[in-house]
């Protein structure tokens, strides 16, 4: 025996009735096992000859023989050293162990609040088969059986007293809350249950919205992700196009003066020979003449005279004109006038970059301006005016997109920015970008310009004017005509009357124009001056009351 490899749990060796080890064992036909004492005194409690384990009912009663071999092994094992193999019945850390086993606890199948203990498998047997116990209330294996207790009165809790918000005993019920409204704890717990219920819907409906929102959040990286690449692979292609056609024209302008220097190379050499040529001629007659000079002979000099003072042809070496050097001027002042942009564009911020790179890259390699109204809607901006830089008699409506003129001043507050004599005012957003483009509606008699933004705003002086000085250009239109106006200095435009007006900015090309819009653009006068400080748009009204202009609103299919 002592050999023997035994595979069993401790609880095949314990009495189900007495949960002690099996004090001479005897087996029922049902084959489950107990003390021959406790299942005796059973059986003489009940009357009646039934396990009470499995329920089975024997008549007439048995007769009890003791398990001689059982009896045996449990004697044995009790006098070995034999390790039982128990390791599937051991309660884990995170098990409930069973409050009765007293050496190797097992993990509990069940928890009674009227014990206030947790049983394993073996020892909850008693809850099933004794009568007195099987009222007790069974639940699933829990460790916190202590809070389950009244600590005042040490009974079980088993109603809620919901005017205090706690679980109380049957003994708070008659004491401490005799008068509160209370309920049982299954009552509580399902309408608690339901409360809850609805929060945890609520709460899954909110999630599903933010599960969506962190979704569509996700994908918007993936497409900005995409997006960026793609900007990155047109700017790339955009600059790289910009080299490219640098290094094409240096490589015409370097073929071409290659091709100057051979050629003037060429006329030299010819003209080296034909002056050397004529060095030895004239040095051959200088010798001719200085040998004649010294004769003595007078009727000899004097008869031989005429033939000797005969002058030489034209020489052949005047007719070869060479260039001294080569000279381009006009294309390199353009190209630093790129080079200078260029340097601007470096220093910008991003946000002044973004949205004007491409269309500067583009200003750059185009060789012409846009010509039809289509082109010129390319580079059209949205402006608004400045209502702190307009003259009291100025009244501005439409989103601050229409100056009106009025009769009587409005009660504007005092500004440092504000044209206190001539009725003129000026927007808030400058002229950004290479090319700028707006077209404004006018009304009776108004003054359309442009201007730096240090233009003064006090006085009649024709600093604050503008057209009235060196910081600012205009063209003044009325009934009467057009007339442009720069430094003070006026020239006339003749051209019909269009109350509709564009002006395009071209800083690659350093000129602001204004064009009359009707059946195609038409261009009313060209000012050409270096724009390399901030510029803002604008706007004048004199006479009478009522004339207007108006800022339109722009779009490529307006």
């Amino acid at each position: 025996m002592a050999g023997i490899n035994l595979l069993v749990t401790k609880d095949e060796f314990i009495c189900s009735i007495c949960l002690e080890n099996l004090r001479d064992p005897v087996s029922i036909p049902c084959g489950h096992n107990f003390c021959m004492k406790c299942i005796t005194e059973c059986w003489d409690q009940m009357g009646v000859c039934r396990c009470p384990q499995c329920r089975e009912t024997y008549a007439p009663r048995l007769v009890l023989c003791r398990n001689t071999l059982l009896a045996e092994v449990v004697e044995r094992l009790a006098h070995s050293d034999v390790d039982l193999d128990v390791s599937q019945n051991v309660a884990g850390p995170d098990d409930v162990e069973c409050d009765v086993c007293s050496e190797k606890k097992c993990t509990a199948v069940k928890s009674c609040l009227t014990c206030l203990a947790s049983y394993c498998e073996s020892h909850i047997q008693p809850h099933y088969m004794n009568a007195a116990w099987k009222n007790h209330r069974l639940l699933n294996p829990t460790a916190n059986l202590p809070q389950k207790i009244c600590t005042k009165h040490h009974k079980g809790l088993k109603f809620f007293c919901e005017s205090d918000e706690t679980c109380i005993c049957t003994m708070c019920v008659v004491t401490g809350h005799k008068w509160h409204a209370m309920a049982e704890l299954e009552t509580v717990r399902q309408r608690k249950q339901a409360i809850l219920k609805e929060t945890v819907s609520t709460i899954q409906k909110r999630l599903d919205k933010k599960m969506k929102k962190l979704d569509e959040a996700k994908k918007s990286v993936d497409r900005i992700k995409i997006s960026a690449d793609q900007e990155v692979q047109k700017t790339k292609k955009c600059f790289s196009d910009l080299i490219h056609y640098i290094e094409k024209t240096q490589q015409k302008v370097v073929d071409h003066i290659g091709e100057q220097e051979k050629m003037e190379t060429e006329k030299a050499k010819q003209l080296i020979k034909l002056l050397e040529k004529e060095v030895k001629e004239l040095e051959k007659r200088k010798g001719e003449l200085t040998e004649f000079s010294e004769t003595e002979d007078n009727i000899h000099f004097l008869q031989n005279f005429p033939s000797q003072c005969v002058p030489l042809g034209e020489e052949d070496s005047l007719n070869i004109t060479m260039t001294k050097d080569f000279s381009f001027e006009n294309m390199r002042k353009k190209l630093y006038n790129l080079k200078g942009y260029l340097d601007k564009v470096s220093q910008w911020g991003v946000e002044q970059i973004t949205p004007t790179v491409g269309e500067a890259l583009a200003c750059t390699i185009q060789s012409s301006g846009p010509e039809t109204r289509e082109e010129f809607l390319q580079y059209a901006c949205q402006f608004t005016l400045d209502l702190d830089t307009a003259h009291p008699k100025i009244c501005l409506s439409d989103g601050n997109r229409k100056m009106t003129l009025m009769k009587d001043p409005l009660s504007y507050p005092d500004h440092p920015s504000r044209f206190n004599c001539y009725q003129q005012v000026l927007c808030k957003e400058s002229l950004r970008g290479p090319r700028c483009y707006y077209e404004v509606e006018w009304k009776g008699s108004a003054v359309l310009g442009v201007t730096k933004e240090r233009i003064s705003r006090k006085g009649w002086g024709a600093d604050c004017r503008l057209g009235g000085n060196n910081m600012s250009w205009s063209l003044c239109c009325s009934a009467s005509g057009f007339y442009a106006r720069y430094n003070n200095m006026e020239t006339l435009v003749s051209a019909p009357c269009d109350s509709r007006i564009g002006v395009f900015l071209d800083r690659t090309s350093s000129s602001l124009s204004f064009y009359s819009i009707r059946d195609k653009m038409t261009l009313l006068y060209k000012f050409q001056a270096s724009f390399d400080e901030p510029l803002y748009m604008g706007f004048g009204l004199f006479h009478s009351p009522g004339f207007s202009v108006t800022i339109c609103n722009l779009s490529p299919s307006a």
